[in-house]
Parts: structure tokens; C-alpha cells; sequence
């Protein structure tokens, strides 16, 4: 491998915006593993690309969003019929968070 680009301060930076904890085995791996793949772009550099077209999508895509048609609903007393609990024809549940 050449010269690291990313060290295990960075490893532990980005652990932490993602919410992870990771013991020193886990950072080290990741260091190594990051700087691998980093290494490998460098390979790929010197290719010439400039007679190729970019492409965002390698397979084609077909929309697979139907029409949006009304459809008539579900009767309230059948939707709220489990529901532990109703106020009218809403479901009513307890606060989960105070707004200020």
C-alpha cells in the first residue's frame, strides 16, 4: 500500500458521525481497508475515459409507478375496528414526544 491517506483519527471521526462504536481491532481493519480502496482509484487514474460517455445506469429502467387512480376507502368503524384507541374516527395514541 502507499502512503495512507486516511488514518485511524478519520476512521474515528467518521465511526462517529455514523453512530458506530468500533474497538481498536475494527478501526485498524477499517484504516487498512479504506487506504486499500483508495489505493485502487489511484490505479484506475491513467486510464483514458474522455472517448467514453458517462454513464448513471447500467441496466435500463422502466417506470414502474402505476397511474394514480382514486380508489374508494375502506369504511372508518372497519379501519378502526382493532384499534386500542378512537377518538371519532381518528386513532387516537399516547404522546411520544412533548413539542414545546
Amino acid at each position: 500500500m502507499s502512503k495512507s491517506i486516511i488514518d485511524k483519527k478519520v476512521v474515528e471521526h467518521v465511526a462517529g458521525l455514523a453512530c458506530l462504536e468500533l474497538d481498536e481491532e475494527e478501526k485498524n481493519r477499517m484504516t487498512y481497508q479504506l487506504n486499500s480502496i483508495l489505493d485502487y482509484i489511484t490505479v484506475l487514474q491513467p486510464i483514458d475515459t474522455s472517448g467514453i460517455e458517462a454513464t448513471f445506469q447500467v441496466l435500463p429502467v422502466n417506470n414502474v409507478f402505476r397511474e394514480d387512480e382514486s380508489l374508494p376507502s375502506l369504511p372508518a368503524e372497519e379501519v378502526l375496528a382493532n384499534s386500542p384507541g378512537r377518538e371519532n374516527d381518528l386513532f387516537k395514541m399516547p404522546k411520544i414526544m412533548e413539542i414545546e
